[in-house]
């Protein structure tokens, strides 16, 4: 058994936070239903291809169906409707008033299906200030107080680099399949559904575990932030490797602790460390002492002891791939592979949940556009005749590539 068994999802989301949240639900057991218009997703562009299947595209759309409709034809609003009325959550992240704009806004889907639970993602939210900006995860970073922790964090070099990582995007994704679930567990005990208004904004901004303290507007001098990863140093190993330390050596907590462990109880009375504003401004020598004692191991297993022994978690920089490669990935089947549509994989993320009644995880193969156009929609009832009409007058259509 799969936790969302026979819950039916109509996903109309593109490029990431809304694909995101679809592929969660279907890790999960529903059945996901992604709508392409027939220019398909962006990210089915995106290299690397094989097969003509996107490596991007099918990290985050494997386990879906597929069907393609040319959402501008009112031929192709009914059909959606009619699927619609049969489908337990709607799932899009276009600008606000797009949806409503093509027939399928949510007073329109609502009528048809009470019991939907609606949800969009947006960058700014459904209404209100700035509801109609465009708005990308680079957008909201700087919008929402990340880019700007990361300019001041890293100083002058990093000003005209951004993160290469999507965050607004994936938390907004994540927030969203949250949000979904509590929907449905509602729905189940009032029989109606709701709308779903989930922005990008705003859950980048609730992640952010440093808003009560920027806006505390107290200055505590040099003394970091309580539990800030932002000062924990990274260090050269014997063996040529990286390792960082949860704890910045400068705060009155650690300090003491790599003391400890070091054996260098002196340190404590020296004059460039005897208190936090000497420590902040002898921050290099301190660095150099911790350095020049990690340099001391040649094993990492032992030098992860040591600083066990004082409480100071240790972790080596890995790339992805060393990560995949690691007995920890082994024993949790963290990497998931999926059928290229060749004969060959593509390495993906496997789901993060271990549940102990159910089965999770990737359901099937990422699908071409327009794949499973028949067969969703004969399942409410659309002839065959019918659909040969509706592919003749380019309603529906498909890209599914001949090997």
């Amino acid at each position: 058994m799969r936790p969302l068994d026979g819950i039916r999802v109509l996903d109309f989301s593109r490029v990431l936070s809304g694909p995101y949240c679809g592929r969660a639900l279907a890790d999960l057991g529903a059945d996901v239903v992604k709508v392409e218009p027939p220019a398909g997703d962006l990210t089915r562009f995106a290299h690397p291809r094989r097969n003509s299947m996107s490596y991007y595209y099918a990290q985050q759309n494997a386990g879906k169906r597929n069907v393609s409709l040319d959402l501008r034809r009112p031929e192709a609003t009914n059909l959606l409707l009619r699927l619609a009325a049969r489908t337990d959550v709607l799932l899009e992240n276009f600008r606000p008033g797009v949806m409503a704009r093509m027939g399928l806004g949510p007073a329109a889907v609502m009528a048809a299906n009470p019991r939907l639970v609606y949800a969009s993602i947006s960058g700014y939210g459904q209404e209100g200030p700035w509801s109609d900006r465009r708005a990308y995860a680079v957008v909201i970073h700087a919008e929402m107080g990340l880019t700007h922790s990361q300019l001041e964090h890293r100083g002058e070099e990093s000003r005209r680099v951004n993160d290469p990582l999507s965050h607004a995007d994936v938390y907004a994704g994540l927030e969203c399949t949250a949000g979904i679930l509590a929907a449905l567990l509602q729905r189940e005990r009032t029989g109606a559904g709701q709308h779903l208004d989930v922005s990008m904004a705003a859950s980048l901004l609730s992640v952010n575990e440093r808003v009560q303290y920027e806006l505390s507007g107290i200055d505590t001098g040099p003394e970091p932030p309580a539990l800030s990863p932002g000062g924990s140093p990274v260090f050269d190993t014997a063996e040529g490797h990286l390792v960082t330390v949860a704890g910045d050596p400068v705060s009155s907590a650690n300090f003491g602790l790599f003391c400890d462990v070091m054996g260098r109880p002196e340190l404590r009375a020296d004059p460039r460390f005897a208190g936090i504003e000497a420590r902040a401004r002898h921050r290099d020598d301190l660095l150099a002492i911790v350095q020049g004692w990690v340099l001391g191991f040649d094993d990492l297993d032992e030098l992860e002891t040591a600083l066990a022994r004082v409480r100071l978690p240790m972790g080596v920089v890995r790339s992805v791939a060393e990560v995949a490669a690691s007995a920890w990935a082994s024993h949790h089947g963290a990497i998931a592979e999926v059928s290229d549509r060749g004969d060959g994989v593509i390495r993906i993320p496997q789901a993060p949940w271990r549940f102990s009644g159910a089965e999770v995880g990737v359901g099937a193969e990422p699908a071409y556009r327009g794949e499973h156009n028949r067969e969703v929609f004969a399942e409410v009832g659309v002839t065959e005749g019918a659909l040969d009409h509706l592919e003749a007058e380019g309603v529906l259509s498909s890209r599914v590539p001949v090997r």
